[in-house]
């Protein structure tokens, strides 16, 4: 077999594994893999995303499985490729309810990594391409319906004499692609916003904000950006796009509302959401509710003692706009990760003298090295090799979160080779540096806390100037009238202070809305129990709580960057029209919490 070619034993493998599994012979299905294995799951097996790990775990999950499954027609989808004595090859298949995608990496003659995943319901595909819908009766009516008249008609009744199926809480770039893929699946749904226009969450934040991700990385589904569309958007503009696409997708999307409280009925399997709508009380009666705040939760307040006494303005990052009003003024930035650098930046566009205070090292990789060497297959070139943003989620969805750490401490080997010299002047400007416990570096960082890195796109430069003062190694001891007291005794006099410490769970906001009760039975979300500090184990293998069944029947978390939720609000979407349609939905695995 080793001497075929890697499309013939690619074939081979696959033919061997659809046997075992029509067979039920999960012994013969689990000596296909290599000892050290991994099988990434998007709902097709397990109705959940999960990964399992070794050949047991593969086997158990079989066994489990494999009747309600019925997996067959088992077939490549275009060549396979071979690197390094790895074979990789993409492949079709469906199961007793869904059509299902994936990718094959092999090694030896058996499979190192397996990934699967849902692409449609059968019988509930999204109708596009040859199935698009006509538009039109053409056919004289009297009583025919424009498509105006029956958007105005779904708008007036869903959330009156309708009720949604879905109620998504949180109308920011999370919770819109969601609904838009709810929207394709004919799922009723109503996308609630507390701004007063769809996109006020980037267009209220700070002016000089810009994304920090390239454009290829960031597409919505359905509507990708235009081809001269900036590689960097700011934030306005991605404002106005979201904007444009909650109009073009269709959305119900009711903005100045905002969710009061929610309860289940555990009996009735139905939600109590009451929401205020441009000071209205309205009672909604969701089967399903979804949690689309952003990528975590309220704000992080650190204690500061002595804050009663400063006589300056204190504000968390979450309430700063605009340096304008500080032109002049000497101003520290607590916190020195993404938005502490931010801030920083605008408020000396703004003329204020600028004091960051860090309080542990941060990761900083410049935004032109990350282009070229960590965004290689979302680029210009990737797509004129023919990887699309579609394949390229895929690819790095295929991935393992057990093996990244590996490859990303290679990667930023070559990081840290490339930018010496930026690095030697950041650190002799009194700037801590650091790539994570184990030199993994951003990316690990931003699945296992979300904090603690910055994709330099000007404030280092600044730093190194002497332009953004640094203040590190001791920590604060107080604030005082006039400044802050560290605990080395010396004291910084500043005019106001804008603390950039983050936010907590999401979980935080079901805390506020449903009840303590629930945000404790469902846990943190994010982090995949590394084991490093702010990412407690055990280990999870997969990211708490997002875009899956959680402990809470009937309520989902959407959350992340723009790819993060392009990619999982198909998952969403599909697990909820699943259970819309009666379709049977045996999740595998216990849902992520706090005690695993």
């Amino acid at each position: 077999m080793l001497d075929m070619a890697p499309s013939k034993q690619a074939t081979a493998w696959l033919d061997s594994l659809a046997r075992a599994l029509e067979t039920g012979d999960v012994a013969a299905a689990g000596n296909l893999f290599v000892d050290e294995c991994y099988w990434r799951d998007l709902l097709t097996f397990t109705w959940n995303i999960k990964t399992m790990e070794g050949r047991a775990a593969i086997e158990d999950m079989l066994k489990a499985t494999l009747a309600a499954t019925n997996p067959s027609a088992w077939q490549l989808t275009g060549e396979a490729v071979s690197d390094e004595g790895t074979i990789e090859a993409w492949f079709s298949f469906e199961t007793a309810s869904a059509w299902g995608q994936g990718v094959m990496r092999l090694r030896d003659g058996r499979c190192r990594t397996l990934f699967t995943a849902m692409t449609d319901l059968k019988g509930f595909e999204e109708r596009k391409g040859a199935a698009r819908p006509l538009g039109v009766r053409h056919k004289a009516d009297p009583n025919r319906e424009t498509w105006s008249e029956a958007r105005t008609r779904e708008t007036r009744e869903l959330g009156g004499s309708e009720q949604p199926y879905c109620l998504v809480i949180g109308g920011g770039q999370g919770g819109i692609m969601l609904g838009a893929r709810l929207r394709q699946l004919g799922v009723p749904t109503i996308v609630i916003e507390k701004n007063a226009r769809p996109g006020d969450s980037w267009r209220n934040r700070y002016r000089s904000l810009v994304l920090h991700d390239p454009v290829w990385y960031d597409h919505l589904p359905y509507i990708p950006f235009p081809e001269n569309w900036p590689v960097f958007t700011p934030k306005d503009k991605m404002g106005d796009w979201l904007e444009m696409y909650t109009r073009v997708m269709e959305l119900n999307y009711w903005v100045a509302t905002k969710c009061v409280s929610a309860s289940y009925d555990e009996a009735g399997k139905v939600w109590t959401v009451v929401v205020d709508r441009v000071g209205q009380r309205v009672t909604l009666k969701p089967k399903h509710i979804v949690f689309a705040t952003g990528a975590y939760g309220p704000p992080r307040r650190i204690d500061l003692p002595g804050a009663e006494l400063f006589k300056g303005e204190l504000l968390h990052s979450s309430q700063y706009a605009s340096g304008e009003k500080f032109r002049g003024k000497k101003v520290a930035v607590i916190g020195a990760a993404s938005s502490g650098h931010d801030v920083s930046v605008d408020l000396w566009e703004s003329g204020a003298k600028v004091t960051m205070i860090q309080r542990s090292p941060t990761t900083v990789v410049k935004s032109d090295t990350l282009m070229e060497v960590g965004f290689e297959i979302f680029s210009e070139n990737a797509l004129a090799r023919g990887i699309t943003t579609e394949k390229a989620d895929m690819i790095v969805a295929s991935t393992p979160f057990a093996l990244l750490p590996k490859s990303q401490q290679a990667l930023y080997e070559v990081i840290k080779a490339r930018d010496a010299a930026f690095y030697d002047r950041l650190r002799g400007a009194g700037f801590a540096i650091d790539f994570g416990d184990d030199e993994t570096g951003l990316l690990m960082k931003a699945y296992r806390t979300g904090s603690g890195y910055y994709i330099d796109v000007g404030a280092s430069e600044l730093i190194i100037d002497g332009q953004i003062g640094v203040r590190g190694g001791t920590a604060i001891k107080s604030l005082t009238p006039d400044g802050i007291l560290f605990e080395d005794d010396t004291e910084l006099a500043v005019d106001a202070i804008i603390s950039c410490t983050g936010y907590q769970s999401m979980n935080e906001t079901v805390a506020g809305i449903v009840s303590r009760e629930v945000a404790d039975k469902v846990g943190p979300c994010w982090g995949i129990g590394s084991g490093v500090k702010g990412d407690p184990g055990p280990w999870q293998g997969e990211l708490r709580n997002m875009w899956k069944p959680t402990a809470q029947q009937a309520l989902w978390f959407q959350g992340g960057n723009l790819a993060l939720s392009r990619f999982y609000s198909k998952y969403v979407a599909l697990q909820i029209k699943a259970r819309m349609e009666g379709i049977a939905t045996p999740v595998y695995g216990a849902p992520s919490n706090s005690d695993r």
